[in-house]
C-alpha cells in the first residue's frame, strides 16, 4: 500500500476567530443551526484551498465542526451521555480542559449516520485524497474507565468493549459508503501506556493498566474487522494535545511490537519532536507492509524547524525502517480542541508548507 503522499498531516487547524465566535453564539442560542453550517463551511473551503495550494495530497476539514477531537464524535453514538465532572483533564503547566466527559448510560450503537455528511461535505470540495479521522473506540473507556460505565447496562467490562467495537463497525462502513477511503484512528491511550505514571493513575482508579493493552488490541481490531478493502486505515498516536501541553511521556518500546504486528493499521502517525517520545528503536518492529509517518514537526509552538535537522532526524529513523516506508507529518494536530494550539495562522501554514518541502527533497519528489 501506498499513503497519498509522502508528506501528511493529523488533522486539525486552527479556528478562524470568526469561527469561533459563531459556535459560542450558537451554543448560547443566539446563531441557526443553519446560519453556523454556513459560517462553518465558509471557513472549511478556506482551509481546503490551504491546504491544496501547500501540496498536500490528503486534507481534512481542520475539525471546524467539533469542540474536541474525541467528544463530539463519541457523543453521537446511541448510549453516550456528556457528564459535568468535579475537574476537566490536566495537562503540563496547568492547562485544564472543560470538565466534561462521556459516560455511558445505555447499551451502544451506531445508528444516525453520525459525521458522515461532514466528511460527504469534504469530499465533494476538494480536488485531492479527503481524509476523515475518528477518535479510536479506546478514547470512551480510558477517560473515565469503568467508573464513566453503566454496570446496570454493562455488568461485564468485556460486553461493552465488545458492542463498542461492533458499534464502531457501523461507523466506519458509513462513512465508507459514503466514498471514505482514508480514515484515521486518533489513538493518544496506547502511548499513554508507555508511561509509568499513567500506570500509578490507572492503578489509583481500580484499573489493571497491563490488561489494557490486550484489551485495547482487541477493541480495536474488532472495530476496524469489516473495513474494505480499498479503505486506507491509519492511527495517529500522541500524548496529549491542548493549548500547546501534553500530558504523557515515555517511548513506544513498551507496545511497538504488538502496535505493529497485532493491530490491523496500515500507516501509523507517531509523535517524535520531542524526547518525551524517545528513540526510534521502536521503529525496528515495523513489518514490510506497514508505514509510519515521523511527526517531527511540532504542532505546540510556531518555531519553524531546521530543514537539516529534520534530514538528519528521518536518516536516523532509516536505521530501523526501511525509508521507503516512511513518511513526515506534524506531531499532532493544532487544534485538538477549538481553543487551538499557541501559535499563528501564518505560522501553521509554514509548517504544512516545511513538511512538504523536506518530503519533496527527501522522497525525490514522491
Amino acid at each position: 500500500m501506498q499513503l497519498p503522499s509522502r508528506a501528511d498531516h493529523v488533522g486539525s487547524l486552527l479556528r478562524p476567530v470568526a469561527l469561533r465566535e459563531a459556535r459560542a453564539q450558537h451554543a448560547a442560542g443566539t446563531l441557526s443551526a443553519e446560519a453556523l453550517r454556513q459560517i462553518e463551511d465558509r471557513y472549511i473551503h478556506e482551509a481546503i484551498r490551504m491546504q491544496e495550494e501547500i501540496g498536500l495530497q490528503a486534507v481534512t476539514d481542520g475539525e471546524y465542526r467539533r469542540a474536541f477531537w474525541h467528544y463530539d464524535f463519541l457523543a453521537g453514538l446511541d448510549g453516550v451521555e456528556m457528564v459535568e465532572v468535579a475537574t476537566g483533564i490536566q495537562f503540563s503547566g496547568g492547562a485544564q480542559v472543560r470538565p466534561i466527559a462521556p459516560a455511558v448510560t445505555s447499551r451502544l450503537d451506531y445508528t444516525t449516520d453520525h459525521m458522515v455528511a461532514h466528511f460527504t461535505f469534504l469530499k465533494a470540495n476538494t480536488r485531492v485524497t479527503p481524509k476523515q479521522s475518528i477518535p479510536s473506540p479506546t478514547a470512551l473507556h480510558y477517560r473515565g474507565g469503568r467508573r464513566g460505565i453503566s454496570a446496570t447496562v454493562y455488568p461485564e467490562i468485556e460486553s461493552f468493549f465488545h458492542d463498542l467495537g461492533l458499534a464502531y463497525q457501523k461507523a466506519i462502513a458509513a462513512f465508507a459508503r459514503a466514498g471514505c477511503t482514508y480514515l484515521q484512528l486518533d489513538e493518544v491511550y496506547l502511548a499513554y501506556l508507555c508511561d509509568p505514571n499513567q500506570h500509578a493513575e490507572l492503578r489509583a482508579r481500580g484499573e489493571d493498566p497491563e490488561r489494557l493493552l490486550p484489551a485495547y488490541v482487541q477493541l480495536i481490531n474488532l472495530a476496524i474487522a469489516e473495513r474494505p478493502a480499498g479503505m486506507r486505515l491509519a492511527m495517529h498516536l500522541c500524548r496529549g494535545n491542548f493549548r500547546s501541553s501534553w500530558i504523557a511521556q515515555g517511548g513506544y518500546e513498551p507496545v511497538a511490537d504488538v502496535l505493529f504486528n497485532t493491530i490491523g493499521i496500515d500507516v501509523y502517525f507517531m509523535e517524535y519532536d520531542t524526547e518525551r517520545a524517545g528513540g526510534f528503536e521502536p521503529l525496528r518492529f515495523l513489518p514490510p507492509n506497514k508505514m509510519v509517518v515521523l511527526g517531527l514537526v511540532t504542532s505546540k509552538t510556531g518555531v519553524l524547524e531546521d530543514k537539516d535537522t529534520l534530514k538528519r532526524r528521518i536518516d536516523q529513523a532509516a536505521r530501523y525502517a526501511p525509508l521507503d516506508q516512511l513518511a513526515l507529518s506534524p506531531q499532532c494536530g493544532f487544534a485538538s480542541t477549538e481553543e487551538g494550539n499557541v501559535l499563528t495562522y501564518d505560522e501553521q501554514r509554514a509548517k504544512l508548507a516545511l513538511v512538504v518541502e523536506v518530503a519533496h527533497e527527501v522522497w525525490s519528489g514522491f
